[in-house]
């Protein structure tokens, strides 16, 4: 699938589902779909903007800012531009956001 086709419905089924993300060869977290909602604002696309949190375990260390490949049983792997969030009590949240 083609990120530009991508929107938020793609995502909200799966909510509190596992992923995996691949932050780099040897470096494959699970991370739960912890939030997928739609943000007012204009897009050049056939989409309203949205954005995606997923949460991984980290509880300490975190990837910078780059682009990694978000891995699903259904959807297969979607190359993302992840931002670290911030760390809450059970992890560290990474955010994609389509605009």
């Amino acid at each position: 699938m083609e990120l530009q086709e991508l929107t938020h419905q793609d995502f909200s089924p799966f909510l509190n589902q596992l992923f995996s993300i691949k932050f780099g060869e040897n470096a494959i977290l699970p991370a739960e779909l912890i939030e997928a909602k739609e943000l007012n604002g204009y897009s050049p696309l056939q989409r309203k903007p949205f954005y995606v949190v997923f949460r991984t375990q980290q509880k300490t260390e975190y990837y910078s800012q780059a682009t990694f490949v978000i891995v699903h049983p259904e959807k297969g792997e979607i190359p993302m531009f992840l931002s670290p969030k911030g760390f809450d009590a059970e992890g560290m949240k990474y955010e994609a956001v389509f605009s």
